[in-house]
C-alpha cells in the first residue's frame, strides 16, 4: 500500500496498539502525538485515512479536523473520543468526520469502520467518474452534481458538509422511494456502522434546513413509522 493511515493520538499506549494492529492488517502507519505534528504529517501527503483523537495538545482534534476539511473533503477521518454523548459526536460529524468511535473501543470494530470508510471513498470516486460535468441528479427545482459536488435549488447555491452531501445524494438516487432509517444508516454511514439511528434524524434536519427552508415547498418528507422520502413538490 503506497498511502498510509495517519494516527493522531497523544496517548502512547493507544497509539502503539493502533500501529501494531494496523500494520498487522497490511497498512502503513504514521504516528503523530499532537495536533501540530498531525497537521504537518497531513501536509506532507500520502495519507489514505486519518484516525484522529479529539483531545490533543497543540491543536485540538476538532480544530485539526476543520483545517483538513478546509483543503481536503475526501480523505476519510475517523474520530476517537472519551466522551460518548451524541451531541459531541454530531459536532464532529457535522465538521466533516466520516465516523466516530468512543474509547475504549474494540479493535475489530475499528478495523471494520476503516474498511467501510475505504468502501465509501471508492464508491464516491466511482460515482464521480460515472458522472459527466453536465449531468445532475434532480427533483423539482433542486439539483445536485455528483462530479462537481455542486448543489443548488431555484438557482441558489447550497453548501453541504461531506455527510450531508452523501445523504442528499442517496435520497436523490432513490427519489419517490420511502427509505427507512436503518437503510439510510447502512447505505450512507456504511455497512459496518454501529451507531444510533438517531444520527439519521439529526442529519435529515440539517439537510432540510438547507434545501427546504425558505424555498416555499418541502421536498424531503417524513413517512411516519418508516423513514424519509424525497419527491417533487406538489
Amino acid at each position: 500500500m503506497n498511502e498510509a493511515i495517519l494516527v493522531v493520538e497523544d496517548e502512547k499506549r493507544i497509539a502503539r496498539l493502533l500501529q501494531i494492529e494496523l500494520e498487522s492488517e497490511g497498512y502503513e502507519v504514521r504516528l503523530a502525538p499532537d495536533g501540530v505534528e498531525g497537521w504537518a504529517e497531513f501536509k506532507a501527503g500520502g495519507i489514505a485515512l486519518i484516525i484522529l483523537d479529539v483531545m490533543l495538545p497543540g491543536i485540538s482534534g476538532l480544530d485539526l479536523l476543520q483545517r483538513i476539511r478546509a483543503v481536503d473533503s475526501d480523505t476519510p477521518i475517523i474520530m476517537l473520543t472519551a466522551n460518548s454523548s451524541l451531541s459531541d459526536k454530531v459536532t464532529g460529524l457535522d465538521l466533516g468526520a466520516n465516523d466516530y468511535m468512543t474509547k475504549p473501543f474494540e479493535m475489530e470494530e475499528l478495523l471494520a469502520r476503516i474498511r467501510a470508510a475505504f468502501r465509501q471513498l471508492s464508491s464516491r470516486t466511482t460515482d464521480a467518474g460515472d458522472q459527466q460535468q453536465g449531468e445532475w441528479l434532480s427533483v423539482s427545482d433542486l439539483r445536485l452534481n455528483v462530479s462537481t459536488r455542486e448543489v443548488e435549488r431555484a438557482g441558489q447555491s447550497i453548501a453541504l458538509t461531506l455527510r450531508e452531501f452523501d445523504l442528499l445524494t442517496y435520497l436523490l438516487r432513490n427519489k419517490k422511494l420511502v427509505l427507512s432509517r436503518d437503510q439510510l444508516l447502512t447505505e450512507v454511514w456504511g455497512y459496518d456502522y454501529a451507531g444510533n439511528t438517531n444520527v439519521v434524524d439529526v442529519y435529515i434536519r440539517y439537510v432540510r434546513k438547507k434545501v427546504d427552508e425558505g424555498f416555499g415547498a418541502e421536498l424531503i418528507h417524513t413517512v411516519r413509522g418508516i423513514g424519509y422520502c424525497i419527491k417533487d413538490a406538489t
